[in-house]
């Protein structure tokens, strides 16, 4: 096969791994924000719920969750997942969600808790305190931890192979199997390519938030 043959086969793999980068995101980011409320929260039950899901999803390889919700639903329950890019999307989101969380509270707890009283004491209502006054400032704190995350994603997605979803690098496989190694390699030049370009998007983003100082 040539040249131009294999890299529209990669690129179609491709496309996978960046499917499931999107709507990871799309779906992990605001509920990995309302993890962080939860794990903030002053309702101990709710609070402790939270931390031990973070806990448990921080503390265990995203290859095995992978596995846990590709296999026991349909162990348990008989309802397997519809697709096996279904199933990896779910532990991604699962698994990203938990950790953008603590990205999230980490980012909120460090805003001075003086700047909250003193919005209260021009009579400001807590949403407003937050949406006015706190957003920006955690936005600006949490873009690096944030930017490393997603970058860490995007690699991550690879892993989707272990169970047989035709991400790029499964793809390039299939050629190395066919007695051709560079394919593999090749693979690498999407990935620094995409990821450098994130980097340069988060540079910039972080360059106009450098007004908000807390």
């Amino acid at each position: 096969m040539d040249f131009s043959t294999i890299t529209l086969e990669l690129l179609k793999g491709f496309w996978e791994n960046l499917r499931l980068f999107g709507l990871t995101l799309i779906f992990s980011l605001p509920i990995g924000l309302i993890i962080s409320f939860c794990s903030m929260s002053k309702f101990l039950p709710l609070k402790w719920l939270a931390k031990t899901f973070v806990w448990i999803i921080r503390g265990t390889p995203l290859m095995l969750q992978l596995f846990v919700v590709f296999y026991v639903p349909g162990i348990l329950f008989d309802t397997p997942m519809k697709t096996r890019f279904m199933a990896a999307l779910v532990a991604f989101v699962i698994n990203y969600s938990a950790y953008f969380s603590e990205i999230y509270r980490g980012g909120i707890e460090s805003i001075s808790v003086g700047q909250q009283e003193a919005g209260m004491v021009l009579g400001m209502t807590r949403p407003q305190i937050f949406f006015k006054v706190i957003l920006m400032q955690v936005v600006k704190k949490i873009i690096p931890p944030m930017s490393n995350e997603i970058i860490t994603l995007v690699k991550d997605t690879s892993l989707a192979r272990v169970i047989a979803v035709a991400e790029i690098i499964m793809v390039a496989d299939r050629f190395t199997a066919r007695g051709l190694i560079w394919p593999l390699f090749y693979t690498g030049v999407f990935f620094l390519v995409f990821n450098g370009l994130l980097t340069i998007v988060f540079g910039r983003i972080e360059k106009k938030l450098d007004y908000y100082r807390s």
